[in-house]
């Protein structure tokens, strides 16, 4: 086997270049799907606290559509500093769930975000598969590729500290998992 200067075989750097593009490849297949509708907006959303302030930031305006990062201006959702605060979305039927897209606010509170987990499963009390985890807050927006995790609820929980939680959008990209007709006699 050859090797260069350094030792390194010719096949461990072809094995590296290919590691690397496959990873490239894979961080490009992730993102917002053109055209595909987004399943949280026919979903049920809820969260552990509603924070009582003006304006009140309800569970339901993180799957209204509306983008604005601006807590103020009253898209957003806000718990109060509950321990391992929750919200969630209830898609009404499982799916195989591909991309998760998480908006949080930009107005002065991005930090709190940090170490919260997208979780997807089929258990209401959000002890679910964690898809991804938040870790860095320099954009509002992080996108998380589940790779078709199945499940009827996707949450976004932080875990393990008490905090507030708040959401300005969570979108939901994948496909209904086809349900068996069954006859009863």
């Amino acid at each position: 086997m050859a090797t260069d200067p350094l030792g390194v075989s010719s096949r461990m750097k072809t094995l590296v270049a290919l590691l690397f593009l496959g990873s490239l490849g894979l961080a490009w297949c992730c993102s917002r799907p053109p055209g595909a509708t987004n399943i949280a907006r026919s979903g049920e959303a809820s969260q552990i606290s509603d924070y009582q302030s003006e304006p009140i930031g309800y569970a339901k305006k993180a799957i209204d559509g509306g983008t604005d990062t601006n807590w103020y201006h009253g898209f957003c959702t806000h718990t109060n500093a509950d321990p391992s605060p929750w919200w969630k979305v209830d898609l009404k039927q499982k799916f195989k769930v591909n991309v998760v897209v998480v908006t949080g606010r930009t107005d002065d509170a991005m930090g709190r975000m940090m170490g919260a987990e997208v979780r997807i499963g089929n258990s209401p009390d959000n002890n679910n598969p964690v898809c991804g985890k938040v870790t860095q807050v320099a954009d509002a927006t992080t996108i998380f590729c589940c790779n078709g995790m199945e499940g009827q609820y996707v949450s976004v929980v932080i875990p393990g500290r008490s905090e507030f939680l708040h959401l300005c959008e969570v979108e939901v990209y994948g496909d209904p998992i086809a349900q068996e007709n069954r006859v009863c006699w």
